[in-house]
């Protein structure tokens, strides 16, 4: 396109717009803030067009759905793997997309039409959406070797909180009831350090950082190789569900329905 008409099309845009885009100057032009913000939206639209074109050629290609599953830590550190990949082999031609996230946050992305199903744990508001049962979720104390705690079967969290902690993330679930449950005793937890993954988790513990609640089944494979000892907690919370979570489980595509019934069976 010659400079001229570029510049007669840029003229005609902040006329249509109302506002200035650019600023022009002897040694050239820059953007204005309303230019700036016309340059984000345009980049995010360009981004939004070729994702749309790569979607379009997996249809081609074969491809007969998409879903887009937000679920928690538990749930992909513990169940998801070996569900996900059984059913991708049994159901090539549907995609899966999985985003690790908060619980609190899965529920807001399936209210919001950025996720076609949530798994999360129970205890988390969900007003407005379906809820089904998914899978039980045993919390455990973990200890290294040699700890006060590390001989007992089973101890109270008011015996716990007296220990340094290892905890995931504050925004996350599993963090927010250790505080919850600690506040309640009117202590504050002592969390010494923060990870991401239950497996870094356990690798501080064993060094000796502190002790860490976590599920069951994610610190099993691990007790033996780091040196862990496993207590449980005599607590009622310590047992809690895994819930999935849709909007409308009637309107929901079929191939979001076959991946849901495979997620339950």
């Amino acid at each position: 396109m010659a400079v001229g008409a570029a510049s007669k099309r840029l003229s005609d845009l902040e006329h249509a717009l109302g506002t200035t885009l650019l600023e022009r100057h002897s040694r050239g032009v820059s953007l204005t803030e309303a230019g700036l913000a016309l340059q984000r939206h345009a980049q995010r639209i360009l981004s939004d067009v070729d994702q749309m074109t790569a979607d379009l050629s997996d249809y081609a290609s074969g491809l007969t759905g998409v879903v887009r599953l937000w679920a928690n830590t538990s749930a992909v550190t513990q169940f998801l793997p070996a569900q996900v990949s059984g059913f991708v082999r049994d159901n090539p031609r549907i995609r899966i997309e999985l985003e690790e996230a908060d619980s609190h946050e899965i529920v807001v992305a399936v209210l919001d039409g950025r996720a076609d199903l949530g798994i999360f744990a129970d205890r988390t508001p969900a007003l407005g959406l379906h809820v089904l049962n998914y899978r039980q979720d045993r919390l455990v104390l973990v200890a290294p070797a040699g700890h006060p705690l590390s001989r007992r079967k089973a101890v109270r969290w008011a015996q716990a909180v007296e220990y340094d902690f290892v905890t995931l993330a504050k925004a996350t679930s599993l963090h927010k009831r250790l505080e919850m449950e600690t506040e309640t005793l009117g202590r504050r937890l002592k969390n010494r350090i923060q990870v991401r993954s239950f497996d870094a988790m356990c690798r501080m513990v064993a060094a000796g950082m502190g002790i860490a609640v976590l599920p069951d089944v994610a610190v099993e494979p691990l007790l033996k190789p780091l040196d862990l000892r496993r207590v449980a907690l005599d607590e009622p919370w310590s047992d809690r569900r895994l819930l999935i979570g849709v909007r409308d489980l009637d309107g929901l595509p079929r191939h979001v329905r076959v991946f849901i019934d495979h997620l339950c069976s």
